[in-house]
């Protein structure tokens, strides 16, 4: 990880903090939530992707029960295109999350699905005519 992708934590009243850039401010640090950080600033410092279409835990509903995304990116036109689900560091990257994954995104329909844990990442092109995922080596750069 570079150090532009590296989220800015703090320590601060004895709790470790760790700063959102998409929400501008300073939460609680967890697994997830650093993980989390971590992708935001690799799709901005790296693959240049605008802060102003990625969105963090945005609802959803599935099986008339709430969900939340932990983080969607949109294309230009404000339609779903990458749908990334982050683990925390420990957790070993599943077919459960890929299923996982992939329930969410028949609400959402984006192009991409992403399963990272911060140290491996999985990243899969959604085929749709063929309904089939397709693996892809990284997430493609911002057009």
């Amino acid at each position: 990880m570079s150090k532009e992708t590296r989220p800015l934590v703090i320590e601060k009243d004895g709790q470790t903090l760790i700063y959102d850039l998409l929400r501008r401010k300073y939460l609680v640090w967890t697994p997830e939530e650093a993980v989390r950080q971590q992708m935001v600033n690799y799709l901005i410092a790296e693959l240049h992707y605008p802060k102003g279409l990625m969105s963090i835990e945005a609802g959803l509903h599935y099986n008339k029960r709430q969900k939340r995304t932990d983080l969607v990116v949109y294309d230009n036109n404000g339609k779903p295109h990458i749908l990334v689900e982050c683990k925390a560091p420990e957790v070993k990257l599943s077919r459960e999350a890929i299923f996982q994954v992939s329930t969410y995104n028949k609400e959402l329909d984006a192009n991409i699905l992403v399963i990272t844990n911060g140290k491996e990442m999985i990243c899969l092109q959604v085929e749709r005519e063929k309904n089939n995922l397709k693996t892809l080596d990284d997430i493609p750069p911002y057009k």
